[in-house]
């Protein structure tokens, strides 16, 4: 399995910009499919996730209203949409994947099996 992010840049303050997750590597029925992200000096943070059949999604608290993630299965790919970004959302962002799906936050924000490289997010004031 593998997960690809790409998408990362510099963008300013009230800027918007989205991430990609090209996923391969087996069929991803039934997987849910994260977002996280970790800025410098900090643990990882749970962004949100998305059920692979793009039915469900589940956002952390802090970040609903400004984040979306959408899946389009023609191109294996998740997308995380970041609108009004703040300096506070720079961070490394990573993709991720795990087997089954339960609309849980503890189930969500567990341990992920698969894991992309990650790509940077820097949001200038």
């Amino acid at each position: 399995v593998q997960l690809q992010a790409s998408g990362g840049g510099l963008v300013q303050a009230g800027g918007s910009l989205r991430l990609s997750c090209t996923a391969s590597g087996r069929t991803f029925n039934n997987y849910a499919m994260g977002w996280f992200r970790q800025a410098p000096g900090k643990e990882r943070e749970f962004v949100g996730a998305i059920s692979w059949s793009g039915g469900t999604t589940y956002y952390a608290d802090s970040l609903k209203g400004r984040f979306t993630i959408s899946v389009d299965h023609a191109k294996n790919t998740v997308y995380l949409q970041m609108n009004s970004l703040e300096p506070e959302d720079t961070a490394v962002y990573y993709c991720a994947a795990k087997r089954g799906f339960i609309l849980s936050p503890r189930f969500l924000s567990a341990p992920y099996d698969y894991w992309g490289q990650g790509t940077l997010v820097t949001v200038s004031s």
